[in-house]
């Protein structure tokens, strides 16, 4: 089974990423990049500085490294490319940590709690 959800470092959902662990459900990250939002936050930039990576790198090897599949969607190719290249390198567990901290439960997408049918 999967689970396919917004995910992004404001809105990391980790409740529900340990119930689906336990379920063995697979999380699946929907915009996984708060639809370009987080491409300027200045945590991310200095975390995605110290490892000579953009900061989608650095959001989507976040995701890879909490075992979270992750789907960048994306119509040029020199960002599909880079996308891509999130293999070569693994962030600490202190990055690790302050990117979990940048969660405020903030969606782009609708909150499946309160939908209006």
């Amino acid at each position: 089974m999967v689970n396919q959800v917004e995910h992004h470092p404001r809105l990391t959902q980790k409740e529900l990423q340990n119930f689906c662990k336990d379920k063995s459900i697979q999380f699946e990250a929907w915009s996984p990049l708060m639809q370009g939002q987080l491409l300027d936050n200045p945590v991310i930039k200095e975390i995605a500085d110290k490892y000579q990576k953009s900061v989608a790198q650095v959001i989507l090897r976040w995701d890879l490294q909490n075992g979270v599949v992750t789907i960048p969607k994306s119509t040029k190719e020199h960002r599909i490319v880079e996308n891509a290249a999130v293999f070569d390198f693994e962030l600490s567990i202190e990055d690790m940590e302050r990117i979990d901290g940048l969660n405020q439960n903030e969606r782009v997408g609708p909150d499946p709690d309160n939908f209006d049918f």
